[in-house]
């Protein structure tokens, strides 16, 4: 069988008390039974926490991302990190606990078995742990998610997930110039525009650990004008 290479890439603010959990629970031997070379990269966004000093620890590949601060702008730069390299697929979740390392080879099976894209991992199809997500923060993912299927006419159930796993070919294709954490909707409208195989597996949601950085409302709103602006523009300007 031939071993392809993956990137688990881990977006980190401040999350020193999650980020050794997290990489340690990653099931290594499973992964690589099923024929892939792991590479973990961690890129942050400016922790002053000790979050770098522990990701050098853990074995990770480090990219401090220029230009400010948002997770927008640090996943965008280690994009284009994953297609600097010859890895084949590239999955992507939180770093502060909230997903389960355990169910990354569940999202990559899917993406082989079914030829798909993207996989993601679906809470609103899945288990949220009591406390993981307010009442708001659950009716405002509900109302993005069914502006973006409304407007790109291309089913999700969890427009707002932090759990992903893509293909190369898809991460090539998407136009992207968001800044914070509107980042999964612009991916979402990307992969609509170009007729991507999105596919989706139920996942657990868990408590994070350390303080949440999601401003609900304004972040809301800056989701839902990116999910109209991409409707009509599809090649943002950089």
């Amino acid at each position: 069988m031939e071993t392809l290479g993956i990137t688990i890439l881990l977006p980190t603010l401040d999350e020193a008390k999650a980020l050794r959990k997290v990489v340690e629970r990653i099931p290594f031997e499973q992964i690589t039974a099923d024929g892939w070379n792991i590479r973990i990269v961690v890129v942050d966004g400016g922790s002053t926490d000790g979050t770098l000093e522990l990701a050098s620890e853990l074995n990770c590949q480090i990219i401090e991302q220029h230009g400010g601060a948002g997770k927008g702008r640090g996943l965008r730069e280690a994009f284009e990190n994953f297609m600097s390299s010859n890895d084949a697929a590239l999955v992507m979740m939180d770093a502060d606990g909230t997903y389960r390392p355990e169910e990354i080879p569940q999202l990559l099976r899917k993406l082989e078995q079914e030829k798909a894209d993207i996989v993601i991992g679906s809470r609103m199809k899945g288990w949220i742990e009591d406390g993981a997500m307010t009442r708001r923060n659950w009716v405002g993912n509900h109302i993005l998610t069914w502006l973006a299927v409304f407007l790109h006419r291309t089913y999700i159930s969890d427009l707002c997930t932090g759990f992903w796993a893509l293909n190369r070919n898809s991460i090539k294709l998407m136009k992207l110039n968001s800044i914070g954490f509107e980042i999964e909707a612009e991916m979402y409208a990307s992969a609509a525009h170009n007729n991507l195989e999105i596919r989706e597996i139920p996942i657990h949601y868990d408590k994070r650990i350390g303080r949440s950085k999601l401003g609900s409302i304004g972040d809301g709103i800056r989701i839902a004008m990116k999910i109209i602006r991409r409707k009509f523009v599809r090649t943002p300007i950089s």
